[in-house]
């Protein structure tokens, strides 16, 4: 049997996204030039919240894109045939500040991938990285500019982020084996 323990509730998650949100306004003073791109599944549904909650703060309302990262995977070849996703981005990515947003940053490789995808559609200012939850044990050198919540975990550990059927976040729990 597996041993849960819920480390974000819906409240939890909700002042992350709010406290990220107001964070990516005053590290890029303000909206001027910014995108949300969300990877998907899970972290688009987390970018469109955050563009809710920057529409609130500032009264704009920023352009939101989603990634699918399955053909610029690493692991392909082991992981058999995967289901490929869309990819949305309904603006061009040119000279825009992206802010990349994904619900869990573990080895760095999703984050690696979505990267390689955006830069084969434009060419950003910069790349910036928010995630829920950063769990540690990185394989790239990549590190997310915006957290949620640091939850170091073991390798065999996992993180499950459980949205409801509207995409809401309404759980964050790491699970031991």
């Amino acid at each position: 049997m597996k041993n849960e323990t819920v480390i974000l509730d819906s409240a939890g998650i909700s002042r992350a996204l709010t406290r990220i949100a107001h964070e990516i306004l005053e590290r890029n003073k303000g909206t001027s030039n910014l995108v949300l791109v969300g990877i998907r599944t899970g972290g688009d549904h987390l970018a469109r919240i955050l563009q809710g909650r920057i529409a609130d703060i500032e009264g704009v309302e920023i352009p939101l894109g989603a990634v699918d990262i399955t053909m610029y995977r690493d692991d392909l070849g082991s992981r058999g045939s995967l289901p490929i996703g869309k990819t949305d981005i309904p603006f061009p990515l040119d000279e825009q500040k992206v802010i990349l947003v994904d619900d869990v940053l573990f080895t760095g490789r999703t984050i690696r991938a979505a990267m390689d995808a955006l830069m084969d559609i434009g060419r950003p200012r910069n790349i910036q990285l928010a995630t829920l939850v950063d769990r540690g044990h990185r394989e790239l050198p990549i590190r997310a500019d915006y957290v949620g919540r640091n939850v170091p975990t073991s390798h065999d550990e996992s993180i499950q982020v459980e949205f409801a059927d509207n995409y809401c976040p309404v759980e964050v729990r790491l699970v031991k084996p």
